[in-house]
């Protein structure tokens, strides 16, 4: 099979900044194998850069076998980038679709129909100004991203100006204190859960935030994001969170994906389906496992001003794939990237 990849620059509406920093663009790659496309995007905090990404992809042997043996192909990568990992796996998967003439989610028996409604995301900003993008929205689900010193203002000042449903994102930037002190304070605020409100490998500190929470009848549901890579995870936060988010990047493609969000269910927890800041390559191809999840939280194209890809479509927060083969992705007209 033939590997090939391309460098893409995403220019971002508006700067987005959440707890680690702020930038304005995204350096991702997109991978092909044989006619299936992948999408490897370069994420800071797990240290790839878009030129990793692509000195990683230049070490890939020729990967040789039956494309519907996925297994035996994807022992064939060497160890390393968990973003070029995924963009292969999700392009074998797209290539499986195509050649069978089907698309993805009618080959894993799933109904796009049942797709929950997405949030958007809010990236930090002063109060005001994330009200006004939470207004301007005009969206039933928002996703706000906490992390500085203005927190509780910013929540009051978005829920001030919507009625939607809010969905906050710490981005593992409170301590234990904080997260105690302030997620009290914002039950008034009627809020639908809560992501990674403490840092990445402090499970146990997950465990005593969740018995401190259940002890003052404080049910917002609390998620894992950045504490969860793949189904080993999952197993291991059982009993320390009510839900976790689920990303092709982090899990390395949709198989570990579909084995953590079935290891959840196993242990009676919530899921999410999420994304990095993505083109519609691999915010598509997470959607294809939606309708397994409770939660969804894929806007990635909505983010930014120049997605050269048609795929998922979206209606207000409503998903609807697309029902071509694989992922069912092509690349959109010229007049329409003007």
């Amino acid at each position: 099979m033939k590997l090939s990849w391309e460098p893409i620059t995403l220019n971002l509406k508006t700067t987005f900044r959440i707890a680690y920093g702020a930038d304005d663009q995204r350096h991702n790659v997109i991978v092909h194998l044989d006619e299936g496309i992948g999408e490897a995007p370069a994420v800071f905090y797990y240290n790839e850069s878009q030129q990793q990404i692509m000195d990683y992809l230049a070490t890939v042997p020729e990967l040789t076998g039956d494309p519907f043996e996925f297994d035996s192909i994807l022992a064939q990568l060497p160890p390393g980038s968990r973003s070029s990992r995924t963009a292969i796996e999700v392009a074998l998967n797209d290539l499986w679709g195509k050649r069978l003439g089907q698309p993805l989610y009618r080959l894993l028996g799933l109904n796009p129909a049942n797709i929950p409604l997405t949030s958007f995301t809010i990236a930090m900003d002063s109060p005001e100004l994330m009200a006004q993008r939470a207004r301007e929205s005009n969206l039933p689900i928002i996703k706000v991203k906490l992390g500085s010193p203005d927190d509780e203002a910013i929540v009051a000042a978005i829920r001030a100006t919507t009625t939607a449903k809010l969905r906050l994102d710490a981005n593992a930037g409170w301590s234990r204190e904080k997260a105690m002190q302030i997620i009290p304070r914002l039950v008034d605020y009627d809020i639908e859960l809560i992501e990674q409100p403490l840092a990445t490998d402090d499970i146990e500190g997950l465990r005593w935030l969740n018995r401190k929470l259940k002890k003052q009848n404080i049910t917002i549901p609390i998620f894992a994001d950045e504490s969860i890579k793949t189904s080993h995870d999952v197993a291991a936060l059982a009993g320390a969170v009510d839900g976790v988010v689920i990303k092709l990047m982090k899990s390395e493609g949709i198989r570990e994906a579909l084995r953590a969000i079935h290891t959840a269910r196993a242990l009676d927890m919530q899921v999410m389906m999420g994304c990095m800041v993505e083109t519609s390559v691999g915010v598509t191809a997470a959607a294809h496992l939606g309708s397994l999840c409770d939660y969804i939280d894929l806007d990635g194209p909505i983010l930014i001003k120049n997605d050269p890809y048609d795929g998922v479509i979206y209606e207000g927060a409503r998903l609807l794939l697309p029902d071509r083969p694989g992922l069912g992705i092509k690349i959109k007209p010229a007049d329409e990237m003007l």
